[in-house]
């Protein structure tokens, strides 16, 4: 990698520096003021999750999901953020921001309120789409929130590492680049629940709603936690699909991952069969229990703790998009919501995505079959259960090493980078690496050491720490706007509204059934064969 920084440093200019691009997609549950999960619909006055731009629902109708554009500069993108998050609050009433990963207190099922998007065909194939989510994996899986990074490099870094691989910054060598980029990001991905985990104990209410046999000790009267547990919410516990092991889902070249991908959409699944997909009911209507038994109901379906993306046209799937562009920016998913900010992450944690994401684009990076990309998992998933034991190791190449070693040299690969991310600027990368490498000498300082020691030090249960934090953001947040204006929000809310509207009168009349039939039809062709 050094040589590579070295000619970067010789031929890129500012531009390459400092233009990536960056967006977050930050989720986090509404909540009552007794901790619960809350049964209102999404406020009206923040305009309608199906059309608006910023501000939306995932999974339940209580689970926000905050959007910001993309922007180049940190500090922009993060008061975008928390300019989003305080207008959200205005119409909250007296609800709260859970600050965690983890739910808060769940109850039954039923208190769960899948997420209503109207009565357009869109919005009733996205409602559809989670209550198959409902009953392949079940809804307490579902209201886990994290943190979505996205990240892209500018044309200028582009320009100058095809000068030096000599050959044209086309879209097939920009796509290329970005899967050798993926796959060593699943070599050392593991740094992420390492550093920024921060789920390491949960309230115990959420077990009956998980199928899992980890091991838990219990702290308080209603949390449970993993000694050296980083990121309760990327193992088994959590957001994972064990059924999708064998789609074999690979990152070698753009093709294979799209074939891949696309079979898994049209494959019929034995298990999802015996659910069904639609019966008829008492008054002769159409009752959906999901979208299609296959194995995937939709691309996005698939669990991944990094995805390639590019922005979809009307009508395209995921797949189609990157086939007709190429990749276009990379998501990293692997990020727990960071319970010491306001708006789940921070700048810092936003300098060292780039100087990780910048290591693996700029190392070499061999193709990973299937069997050495299961050895990546496994120390991902090693990582999220024991991170913080002194004594884990890790398997690179067929040898085990001690996770602290490993570190190190990453570490200082990383404070390479950083010297070049800051040239001609401050020493904010630079200062960044320095204070988190005091997490390699000491893994009590991460998050999850943090977290951690709080609750054994003042005796607080998960959910006491999570209302203590939630009302101190409540506070927080009830500040003026930083970057967006009052228009701004008011404009996007009167255009949800309309753009729904639209959408639903001009579906009015024609059949649901007949649209998803058209929409899978287009699904499994590729993007050349739908143009014709």
């Amino acid at each position: 990698m050094l040589k590579s920084l070295e000619h970067l440093q010789s031929t890129a200019d500012e531009k390459a520096v400092k233009g990536i691009q960056r967006g977050i997609e930050r989720e986090c549950l509404r909540i009552t003021p007794e901790g619960r999960l809350a049964p209102t619909t999404h406020p009206i006055e923040l305009g309608k999750t199906l059309t608006h731009p910023h501000i939306t629902t995932d999974y339940a109708e209580m689970l926000l999901e905050f959007i910001t554009p993309v922007a180049t500069d940190i500090q922009v993108t993060l008061d975008q953020l928390t300019d989003i998050h305080s207008y959200t609050y205005r119409y909250m009433g007296d609800e709260l921001m859970w600050p965690l990963s983890m739910p808060c207190f769940v109850g039954d099922e039923h208190d769960i309120h899948i997420a209503r998007y109207g009565s357009s065909h869109s919005g009733r194939m996205k409602n559809l789409y989670r209550r198959g989510l409902t009953y392949r994996y079940g809804g307490g899986m579902q209201i886990i929130a994290g943190v979505h990074f996205n990240f892209s490099v500018p044309q200028a870094m582009w320009q100058a590492l095809a000068a030096q691989d000599g050959v044209e910054p086309s879209a097939d060598y920009i796509s290329t680049r970005y899967f050798g980029l993926i796959r060593n990001y699943k070599r050392v991905c593991w740094v992420i629940p390492y550093l920024f985990g921060a789920s390491p104990a949960i309230c115990q209410s959420f077990l009956k709603h998980a199928d899992s046999t980890i091991e838990l000790k219990s702290l308080g009267k209603g949390t449970v936690y993993r000694e050296y547990g980083t990121s309760l919410r990327m193992s088994d516990l959590g957001y994972t699909n064990k059924e999708q092991a064998d789609l074999q889902i690979t990152y070698n070249s753009l093709e294979d991952y799209v074939t891949r991908l696309r079979r898994a959409i049209t494959t019929p699944s034995q298990r999802f069969g015996k659910i069904g997909v639609k019966q008829q009911n008492a008054q002769g209507d159409t009752d959906y229990f999901q979208l299609n038994s296959n194995i995937l109901q939709i691309e996005n379906e698939f669990y991944s703790p990094i995805r390639p993306k590019r922005v979809a046209q009307n009508g395209e799937t995921p797949t189609q998009a990157l086939e007709r562009g190429g990749v276009e920016y990379i998501e990293v998913r692997a990020l727990d919501v960071n319970p010491f900010s306001p708006v789940g992450i921070t700048a810092e944690q936003i300098r060292m995505l780039d100087l990780l994401l910048l290591y693996c684009l700029l190392n070499d990076s061999p193709e990973l079959d299937w069997d050495a990309q299961q050895v990546t998992e496994k120390n991902f998933n090693k990582v999220v259960l024991d991170g913080r034991n002194p004594r884990l190791t890790l398997n690179d190449n067929g040898y085990e090493r001690p996770i602290s070693d490993w570190l190190e040299e990453l570490f200082a690969d990383l404070q390479a980078l950083a010297r070049f991310m800051d040239q001609g600027d401050d020493n904010a990368y630079s200062e960044t690496v320095a204070e988190h490498y005091q997490m390699v000498l000491n893994p009590e300082l991460t998050l999850s050491g943090r977290m951690l020691a709080l609750m054994r030090d003042e005796n607080l249960d998960n959910s006491h720490l999570g209302m203590r934090l939630a009302r101190a953001y409540q506070k927080e947040l009830q500040a003026p706007l930083k970057y967006f204006s009052e228009a701004d929000f008011a404009t996007w809310t009167q255009a949800s509204i309309a753009e729904q509207e639209a959408r639903e009168q001009h579906d009015q009349g024609t059949s649901f059934d007949a649209f998803l039939d058209d929409y899978f039809t287009k699904a499994k062709c590729t993007a050349a064969e739908c143009e014709k």
